[in-house]
């Protein structure tokens, strides 16, 4: 069943978000949903941002655990920022199509952050996430210059 929901999103999002270089969702403007993306890299899990530090990057707002790192992504969103604006990364890789990403469903691979739909669709990139990320970097930029 939650892949059957996922693919009729999937169908679904590529008019909804064909624009939007960074995943927000619906009705937020939040990169990763508030979570701050350096604590992936710092701290190794996913930490909730604080509204005391905020930026925009990208047409998102980027909320952050601390004032050093917000100054860290600052410095360099490139490197903290996740591969493919924050939507799943195996459906860019798998379907060449938008899905939003879950910021629980995470992994680094190569200093590089990667999200996924949820559990299940997570378990799947895990089984070859180096062919993924090879599909998903060719897919992307078709995707984003619909």
């Amino acid at each position: 069943m939650k892949r059957y929901l996922l693919v009729l999103m999937m169908l679904l999002s590529g008019v909804v978000y064909a624009q939007d270089l960074i995943y927000t969702g619906f009705f937020s403007n939040k990169a990763l949903n508030g979570y701050d993306t350096v604590a992936y890299f710092t701290d190794n899990k996913p930490i909730k941002g604080d509204e005391k530090y905020v930026t925009e990057y990208k047409g998102a707002n980027w909320y952050f655990s601390s004032a050093e790192h917000l100054s860290m992504f600052k410095e360099n969103p490139e490197k903290y920022a996740p591969q493919y604006g924050g939507y799943c990364a195996w459906a860019v890789a798998a379907k060449s199509d938008f899905a939003s990403g879950d910021p629980n469903q995470w992994s680094l691979i190569d200093g590089k952050l990667y999200l996924n739909y949820n559990a299940d669709v997570k378990a799947d990139w895990d089984k070859d996430p180096q062919g993924f990320i090879k599909k998903g970097d060719q897919n992307w930029p078709k995707l984003i210059n619909k």
